[in-house]
């Protein structure tokens, strides 16, 4: 039987074997280039969001990829692909680091690609516990508004591609480029309402259309 990670999974694989994003794929394919992001693959209420079959279909011939190939990659029975990066972005590292940029940074745009996950240049690394898979990125904490759970230098390791729970610590990117660190207290398919870690700073509520990205907080250096 085939489930919704295999499916995604193989996606991915193909895109890697094309030395493509998910995002490059799609714009390969004559899709919108957030069809295959991983903040796609998950509604706003948290169920698994699948790929059509046209968009597959258009893949594997943009690729020029049998079907039959891609089912074995689906099933786990053929051969993977090298993992590559795309050209221009960012070059994964080891599982065993993660890309690290500045919290104020995040806000700056180049840093990431559509689906909020790390690309562009100017990104450190840092060596953290097998925690969050591909994509896992690191944000050096300033300032004070996420006090008392971290400090200003703290590390936190954020998952764009988790789904997310109510009482989850994210991080929340604006199209206007505001980032900011926030629980989540309620997702709609039409707002975001976030409380604030710390209390002197205020809740927020934004609309869906105001969201850049937002993402799950793993682990935290302290």
């Amino acid at each position: 039987m085939l489930s919704h990670e295999a499916i995604w999974a193989a996606i991915d694989a193909l895109a890697l074997k094309n030395r493509l994003t998910p995002s490059g794929l799609a714009r390969k394919s004559g899709l919108d280039p957030t069809s295959f992001n991983k903040s796609k693959r998950i509604t706003a209420s948290g169920r698994p969001r699948w790929p059509s079959t046209e968009s597959i279909a258009k893949a594997l011939k943009a690729t020029v990829t049998p079907l039959d190939e891609f089912m074995e990659i689906v099933q786990g029975s053929g051969r993977k692909p090298a993992r590559r990066p795309a050209q221009g972005s960012y070059r994964l590292p080891p599982p065993s680091t993660v890309p690290l940029l500045g919290f104020a940074q995040a806000g700056v745009g180049g840093f990431f690609d559509d689906g909020g996950f790390p690309a562009g240049q100017g990104w450190e690394e840092i060596t953290i516990p097998a925690l969050g898979g591909d994509g896992s990125y690191a944000l050096k904490v300033s300032g004070d508004s996420m006090l008392p759970l971290y400090r200003q230098g703290d590390v936190i390791i954020i998952a764009p591609g988790a789904v997310l729970h109510k009482g989850d610590k994210v991080v929340v990117r604006t199209r206007k480029g505001e980032v900011m660190a926030k629980l989540l207290a309620r997702q709609t398919t039409k707002q975001v309402e976030l409380k604030s870690i710390n209390p002197e700073h205020e809740d927020r509520v934004l609309l869906t259309g105001e969201i850049d990205w937002i993402a799950r907080i793993l682990w935290a250096s302290q």
